[in-house]
């Protein structure tokens, strides 16, 4: 347990924030920094094959000891941390045999992460937990991934009298803005078929998800004195409220769950003459997905129509662009990929908890790429803020989940 803790925090404390306004691979230079880290790290441990390319896409192989041939499989995870809360001086904290009360994450600014709330933290009680001081993200999305995947490998190498094929590693940047597969090598990796270590509670088993775009809405206004306006002022602002408050009002991520597609503005930025509305699309069912798409189109089209006789051009442009698809019509045809997964968790007392995704992976890209990747639990919850934890246990079961799919896979093809 403590060799699990002592390995997290080590990456976790690596600040690896992207950024989506940047054109570069990595988008931020600091994601360097744990790329090299691992890559070193992979290497001590006794990996085979250890790269690291020129967008810090990290690979590496454990060799199989069986003689049959036996399909390649791999384990992928992200190193990245997302933009959505700040992830710079991260100072875990280590709560041993939690009792299932309130933890004080931080005195000073009276933040507390309880299970009045959070009621999924009961579930941990007499568990050791690892969460932030209340300042920042944790990270354990997905660096809890990477800790599993590492520390595996390492149990792997260390008992070779446990069989098991080829083995592919792979990390990757800025997933968490979408692009983490994008200069992926499918056919450089080589495995036949992987998983993805970033689910959140254990049990976690999917390969379903969103089907996912972005979207920016500009707004063009004209300013004049406000004393004057009639007639003459438009202000873009104030367009760009009429069109959020023209999306249905039910179907946003606080109100959805389960299968229920969504659109969840993200940002807002603007002034009388432009302002920019940033929102995301999400439906599993792709004609409902294509749906959405077409009504944010519509609604900024509508708008302009408004004022076109008045403004002589669009007022409202609507940019929408498809991030990612549902991997589910590529990994139906090869459920035995999840089987495997599935039989895994069973054999180690972990209930399967097969749902569809409310999010992406990398995987999902990876599936359309030709590399079916179902996604595991990675133990963590409450990703992209404050209140972000994770269970030690929940580490341990993956690495033994990791262990065992190599095992059950070997064994299921080695003759």
């Amino acid at each position: 347990m403590q060799h699990i803790i002592n390995r997290f925090i080590s990456y976790v404390t690596v600040d690896t924030e992207s950024d989506p306004n940047s054109d570069t691979t990595p988008s931020t230079a600091k994601q360097w920094d744990l790329a090299y880290k691992l890559v070193e790290e992979l290497k001590a441990i006794g990996m085979e094959d250890v790269t690291i390319d020129e967008n810090a896409y990290i690979m590496a192989t454990l060799p199989s000891n069986v003689e049959h041939n036996v399909p390649v499989i791999g384990f992928v995870s992200h190193f990245d941390t997302t933009p959505d809360f700040t992830g710079a001086n991260i100072k875990p904290q280590v709560i041993e045999n939690y009792d299932g009360g309130d933890i004080m994450l931080n005195q000073e600014q009276n933040i507390v992460l309880s299970p009045n709330y959070f009621k999924d933290l009961l579930q941990y009680k007499g568990q050791t937990i690892i969460t932030t001081d209340g300042t920042t993200l944790l990270g354990a999305d997905d660096k809890a991934g990477i800790t599993e995947i590492v520390t595996a490998m390492e149990y792997l190498i260390n008992n070779p009298e446990i069989k098991h094929g080829k083995i592919r590693v792979g990390f990757t940047p800025d997933e968490e803005i979408g692009r983490g597969a994008h200069k992926f090598n499918v056919a450089k990796f080589g495995a036949d078929w992987a998983y993805t270590m970033d689910g959140s509670q254990i049990g976690e088993l999917e390969y379903e998800n969103f089907n996912a775009a972005g979207a920016k809405i500009t707004f063009k206004g004209k300013s004049v004195h406000p004393g004057y306006a009639k007639g003459k002022m438009i202000n873009s602002m104030l367009l760009a409220s009429r069109f959020i408050n023209a999306l249905p009002e039910n179907e946003i991520p606080e109100k959805t769950t389960g299968y229920e597609g969504f659109y969840h503005v993200t940002g807002i930025n603007g002034s009388i003459e432009e302002t920019t509305v940033q929102l995301i699309i999400r439906d599993h069912d792709k004609e409902k997905f294509e749906a959405r798409k077409e009504r944010v189109k519509k609604i900024a089209e509508e708008i302009s129509n408004d004022f076109l006789e008045q403004f002589g051009e669009p007022v409202a442009i609507a940019e929408v662009k498809d991030q990612y698809y549902n991997m589910k019509e590529k990994v139906v045809p090869v459920m035995h990929i999840v089987d495997i997964a599935e039989q895994a968790m069973k054999e180690l007392d972990i209930e399967p908890i097969i749902k569809p995704i409310r999010g992406g992976t990398d995987g999902c890209q990876l599936s359309y790429m030709g590399l079916p990747c179902p996604n595991i639990f990675a133990g963590g919850h409450n990703f992209h803020g404050k209140y972000e934890y994770v269970p030690v246990e929940s580490m341990q079961k993956a690495v033994e989940v990791i262990v065992r799919i190599a095992e059950i896979t070997a064994k299921k093809y080695n003759g």
